[in-house]
C-alpha cells in the first residue's frame, strides 16, 4: 500500500487581530512542511506583529518539536519536572492532576511577564498548543511592549533609556508561587539574578519595546525595592491599556507564537479546581537582549 507523501503548504494569509498586535494565519497546516520562503512570511509576519494564531492544528509532540526547531534551539525548562515524558523540549502547563500528581506546571502567572526574562539569553519566543481548555475563560492576554513605548511621554522614555532592570526569578518564585514544590538548590544556582537594559531594540526589525515586568524585575540598577516596584507597576498599568492588548479565546487545537522581546502576557483566571486545561509549550531560544541607540 503506498503511503500518502506529505506536501508542502504553499499559500499563507495574514489577518490582523487587533490595530497595534497580533495576525490570524490561514491556509497552514503546520503538521506539513512549510516551504522556506512560506516560512520566512510567517517569521517575518511574527517579527512585526509580535503573536500569530493558527486554528484547527492537529500535531504530534515531534512535529511541535520540529517546526519550533525552526526558529532556532530550544530550551528546557528550569522546572524539568514538568516537562512531557520523553520531549523534554516541551513544556507542560496543566492544572490537571493525574496519579495524584500534577502533569504539568499549575497556577500560571496571572501577571504580566516576559518567559525566561531572568536568564541570560531569554527566549526568542513560545509556540503554545492547546490540547484541552475551559469554554469562556482561561483566555491569555498579550500586550505590545512596541506601542507601549511609543506611547509613553518623551520624558520617561528618556529615563527608561538609561537605565538596567534586575530580573530575579528566584525573588518571584519565593514570593509569589508558595503553591509549588520550593526551589532545589541547583535550580536556584542556575538562575541568579542579572540586569538587562529597560528598554530593548528588537534585533530583526530594530523597534525598541520596554522590557520590564513587575513579576521578574525586583528593580531598576541602582535604585532601592520599593522605589523600583512603585516606577515598574505605573508602566505595566499604562501598559495594560485595552488598546494595546489581544485577548485570545483559546479552543482545542489553537496553537500561538509570540515573540517573548515585544510582548508580555498573562493567564486569564479559570476554575481550576473543575476544568480542565492543558498545553504544551516549546520555548525558542535567544540572545542577550541590548538597545541600539
Amino acid at each position: 500500500m503506498e503511503v500518502a507523501k506529505k506536501v508542502f503548504n504553499e499559500e499563507v494569509t495574514f489577518t490582523p487581530a487587533t490595530q497595534h498586535i497580533g495576525s490570524e494565519v490561514s491556509g497552514i497546516d503546520l503538521a506539513n512542511p512549510l516551504s522556506e520562503l512560506v516560512f520566512k512570511q510567517i517569521q517575518k509576519e511574527l517579527y512585526d506583529r509580535s503573536v500569530l494564531i493558527f486554528r484547527d492544528q492537529n500535531w504530534s509532540p515531534d512535529e511541535h518539536i520540529e517546526f519550533s526547531k525552526r526558529f532556532g534551539p530550544l530550551e528546557n525548562h528550569v522546572l524539568s519536572n514538568y516537562c512531557l515524558p520523553g520531549h523534554p523540549e516541551i513544556f507542560v502547563v496543566s492544572n490537571i492532576i493525574e496519579n495524584g500528581k500534577h502533569v504539568g506546571a499549575f497556577g500560571g502567572s496571572k501577571r504580566y511577564h516576559s518567559d525566561l526574562s531572568y536568564m541570560k539569553e531569554p527566549s526568542l519566543g513560545s509556540i503554545f498548543h492547546c490540547l484541552e481548555c475551559p469554554e469562556g475563560e482561561g483566555e491569555t492576554c498579550f500586550t505590545s511592549m512596541f506601542a507601549v513605548y511609543e506611547a509613553l511621554p518623551e520624558e520617561r522614555k528618556q529615563w527608561l533609556l538609561k537605565r538596567m532592570g534586575v530580573h530575579d526569578y528566584v525573588w518571584n518564585f519565593e514570593n509569589h508561587h508558595n503553591d509549588r514544590p520550593p526551589l532545589t538548590d541547583e535550580q536556584k544556582a542556575s538562575t541568579p539574578p542579572l540586569s538587562h537594559p529597560a528598554v530593548i531594540s528588537h534585533p530583526e526589525t530594530g523597534r525598541k519595546a520596554l522590557y520590564l515586568s513587575a513579576v521578574f524585575v525586583r528593580s531598576f540598577e541602582g535604585m532601592e525595592d520599593a522605589e523600583s516596584q512603585k516606577i515598574i507597576y505605573e508602566l505595566i498599568d499604562f501598559a495594560s491599556q485595552a488598546k494595546f492588548e489581544y485577548v485570545h479565546r483559546w479552543t482545542p487545537g489553537d496553537v500561538i507564537i509570540w515573540d517573548n522581546r515585544s510582548v508580555l502576557h498573562k493567564a486569564l483566571p479559570f476554575d481550576e479546581k473543575n476544568a480542565r486545561r492543558r498545553m504544551h509549550r516549546t520555548t525558542i531560544r535567544g540572545s542577550r537582549p541590548s538597545l541600539a541607540v
